[in-house]
């Protein structure tokens, strides 16, 4: 049943009594879920997509009530966490993903016996979901951590988000309507809902959960990796925490199209008020009369910004306490957007010498909303030094031409291991949800730098390696089974195949 997204949408907090029913059903119905074909939790992730779109307009009405995100914004959302639904389904009913390997007996090795090693990718069991402020539905209750964790067979406990809880209790009816009408228990997802941190902690520090994903801060991220830590079983906590994503605007890039990178710079650090986890909150940009146009180019556009409704008051305030600390710092401001009321936020582009901030690196820090910081070099060591010794980020990004290229092997390099996604002639502004997409990177952008939570591969988080040494063909799971029922592209004697056993591997 949808409701009117009009009407009074009030969510009470979670009792100690909800909290602790929704996980005891979480962990009771792990063990089943886990062993699930990769059809039936296909045809759940489809079922899960197909409920969203039936109740698209309600959802999307109420979220921009609670957001003031616009409608094409989340329209668009929408789409994108019904796309990485329906991919996660395609994932798991081709089998392929769970990296299945068979090392085959060789009882006449010397000088002893080889045995049967066969191993595959499990799910760990119930996953904790932290819902988004800044994406009620892609990073939310039916969001890309909840679609991975689904997918790879854990139960999934759910932490809404309070600056939307209507908009992920309308989620939450969605999916459950999908779990009943897949014939799955309704322990496999439950929506919780407190207005603080004290829900979310209960959660990390339960032993029934096995795992975290999260998107937050950077200090609600490190509580959690504390308290997950402090377990006596600890569990993994994979959360994007912050990021500024870097820019760098090199010299014959800069000459050759300096206007068009200036307008699309604003574009990127202004879209959606600059609440995205891939804002560029750094622009390094070349000094002289080329790089001083393109600084006027930005502040002009800067200075027309209307005011931005943000996401919350909360988040508005903290906004404009960041851009005091750079200011503070030594940053200057150059150019400012209107100024509205006190949810609002105003366009700010400021700007620094590289010098000044490779002495003062905390002007590197995130700062959530539409600015960014223009920092002007004078060469490529001064870029090396910063790219060296810079915190980990989501994303780089580099305007440069195939002769900037052949001069920037070095800083390449060093980004290689600073950040998860290097971009040429473009900005981070939109993450493609495909299978070779990473949306991750070293701390502090996230608190595993080999993971993504964005694409096929975030489904390896939520699992772990299991072996099984010289077991019969019948207590096998289906997916090491000789005669590879299910018909998926396994490793064999380190060859890849999809022929059953036996077989000749020459």
């Amino acid at each position: 049943m949808t409701r009117d997204a009009s009407a009074a949408f009030a969510v009470e907090r979670s009792t100690p009594a909800e909290i602790d029913a929704a996980l005891q059903r979480a962990a009771e119905v792990a063990p089943l879920f886990v062993r699930t074909s990769g059809k039936v939790r296909a045809a759940l992730l489809r079922r899960c997509a197909q409920e969203l779109e039936l109740r698209g307009d309600v959802i999307v009405e109420r979220a921009q009530a609670e957001t003031s995100l616009p409608e094409a914004r989340l329209r668009g959302e929408l789409a994108r966490t019904c796309n990485q639904l329906r991919l996660f389904a395609d994932l798991v009913y081709e089998g392929s993903w769970v990296d299945a390997r068979i090392d085959r007996a060789d009882p006449a090795r010397m000088p002893v016996p080889k045995p049967d090693v066969r191993s595959m990718r499990r799910g760990i069991g119930p996953i904790a979901v932290f819902g988004a402020s800044n994406f009620p539905l892609a990073f939310s209750v039916a969001g890309g951590d909840t679609a991975s964790a689904l997918a790879a067979g854990n139960p999934v406990v759910v932490k809404a988000h309070p600056a939307h809880p209507g908009t992920s209790a309308l989620a939450g009816e969605a999916i459950a309507e999908a779990v009943r009408a897949t014939n799955l228990p309704s322990g496999v997802l439950a929506v919780l809902f407190d207005d603080g941190i004290e829900l979310g902690l209960t959660l990390v520090r339960d032993p029934r959960i096995k795992g975290v994903g999260f998107t937050g801060s950077r200090r609600a991220g490190r509580a959690l990796m504390d308290a997950a830590a402090a377990r006596r079983e600890p569990i993994p906590v994979f959360a994007e925490m912050s990021s500024v994503n870097p820019v760098f605007v090199l010299s014959q890039a800069l000459a050759q199209r300096g206007e068009q990178i200036a307008a699309a710079l604003h574009a990127s650090f202004t879209g959606s008020a600059g609440q995205l986890c891939t804002c560029p909150g750094l622009v390094f940009v070349e000094r002289g009369a080329t790089g001083d146009a393109f600084v006027a180019k930005v502040a002009e556009l800067t200075s027309t910004t209307p005011a931005a409704t943000m996401l919350t008051a909360g988040i508005a305030d903290a906004y404009r306490n960041g851009i005091l600390r750079l200011e503070e710092g030594g940053a200057r401001s150059i150019a400012r957007g209107a100024v509205g009321d006190a949810r609002q936020g105003s366009a700010t582009l400021l700007t620094i010498d590289v010098e000044k901030l490779l002495t003062t690196p905390e002007l590197a820090d995130e700062v959530f909303g539409p600015s960014t910081l223009l920092v002007r070099y004078g060469g490529l060591q001064a870029l090396h030094a910063f790219a060296r010794t810079m915190e980990g980020n989501l994303t780089a990004t580099l305007h440069a031409t195939e002769r900037d290229l052949r001069d920037a092997g070095e800083l390449i390099a060093a980004l290689e291991r600073r950040v998860g996604r290097l971009i040429l002639n473009g900005f981070p502004t939109g993450v493609e949800v495909c299978h070779a997409m990473v949306h991750g990177g070293p701390f502090p952008a996230t608190s595993d730098g080999a993971s993504t939570s964005v694409g096929t591969r975030a489904i390896e988080r939520f699992t772990r390696l299991v072996c099984y040494q010289d077991f019969p063909e019948a207590a096998l799971p289906e997916e090491l089974q000789d005669s590879n029922p299910l018909g998926i592209l396994r490793l064999v004697d380190g060859r890849p195949t999809r022929d059953a056993l036996p077989l000749t591997i020459s």
